[in-house]
């Protein structure tokens, strides 16, 4: 067992350097700012944000968006980096397999990448360096010449045999969702597993109930994007496992229909926590605009359960999501202000709670 795992878990601490790294975010006056300013601009103003260090240390061999992302990248490994070096005891393990997700996220990226033929610095750019995998895994995924081969490569992690699976759909199907689907049930499968049935009431049980959730909200958004791929491809199939609100078979019935996903979420363990979240789901008019209500959603929850316990693994987690959430939305708008999109077209894009 590593030894960070060993002993008292130290809540307290990491919980108040959460809440001050939390403070720092960006509010919905910096998106507005943001959104108005071109990609230079955009650059300055993160000179003067928590993101100072990243951008003076890339600054003399970037600019523009290139400088914005590099920053983004490095900002977000080195304060999930910092979460590792804060924690201990089984608190410092959660956080460890949780943050496996970047993992997942590389491979994602990398199997996206190779299979639209991408620039390979392109899909290295675009890699999240925290999570498990070395840097010598992830350069030579970045290298891979084939999907084949990257599922090769990754045959000794927790993702190889799901992957390995997948790949005979992949073939028959011409589209990544059995992949991309195999690498999100490998990581969550992997969480479960490690959590286990603990008692109620304990910290891993809360650690569990932030997991179920996002499985859930996973869930809706694998079965509405299936629904819509227009591949004869059974939502049920592509179910994962350990969350609450859905079987597989009645989210096949409901992958077809946005109200009856919005009212079966309202009457379950969620509905009285996301009612505000709910009414954005009604209202959204298109697939992306859901799948931000749904992310709108998550981040709402996560926020309810850190209040509820705030001396728990909860306000970790939600952290960390409301910090990817900002290097996507930031993402989002300097990708939007180089591609000349209007101030409408990149809020759209946005997810702000």
């Amino acid at each position: 067992m590593n030894v960070r795992t060993e002993g008292s878990s130290n809540y307290e601490y990491v919980t108040a350097r959460v809440r001050s790294r939390r403070a720092k975010l960006f509010d919905e006056d910096d998106y507005r700012k943001l959104v108005r300013m071109g990609p230079g601009e955009i650059a300055r103003f993160m000179e003067e944000t928590e993101y100072e260090s990243e951008m003076n240390e890339l600054g003399a061999r970037h600019s523009g968006v290139d400088l914005v992302e590099y920053a983004l990248n490095q900002n977000l490994a080195k304060h999930f980096d910092d979460l590792l070096t804060y924690s201990t005891g089984p608190l410092y393990g959660y956080i460890a397999n949780y943050l496996r997700k970047f993992d997942a996220w590389n491979v994602k990226t990398v199997i996206r990448g190779v299979y639209t033929d991408a620039d390979r610095d392109d899909i290295g750019d675009d890699l999240i360096r925290t999570g498990e995998f070395s840097d010598r895994l992830l350069d030579r995924l970045v290298e891979a010449g084939s999907i084949e081969e990257v599922v090769d490569l990754l045959e000794n992690t927790i993702f190889g045999g799901p992957l390995e699976d997948a790949y005979a759909d992949f073939e028959n199907q011409g589209v990544l969702v059995p992949l991309e689907n195999a690498v999100d049930r490998a990581f969550y499968a992997h969480l479960m597993d490690e959590v286990g049935t603990p008692e109620p009431d304990t910290p891993t049980a809360l650690y569990r109930e932030f997991l179920q959730a996002e499985i859930d909200f996973r869930n809706v958004r694998n079965a509405l994007r299936i629904a819509r791929s227009g591949a004869d491809i059974d939502p049920a199939a592509y179910f994962i496992e350990g969350g609450r609100l859905f079987r597989a078979e009645e989210l096949r019935q409901l992958a077809s229909s946005t109200d009856e996903l919005v009212a079966r979420i309202r009457e379950s363990t969620y509905g009285d926590d996301l009612a505000v979240a709910l009414e954005d789901l009604e209202g959204a008019e298109s697939l992306i605009g859901f799948e931000h209500a749904l992310d709108a959603a998550l981040l709402e929850y996560s926020r309810k359960l850190s209040n509820r316990y705030p001396l728990s693994v909860c306000p970790v987690l939600a952290y960390i999501l409301a910090k990817e959430r900002e290097i996507e939305n930031v993402r989002a708008i300097a990708r939007g202000r180089e591609a000349g999109l209007s101030v409408e077209e990149i809020e759209e894009e946005l997810v702000i709670t």
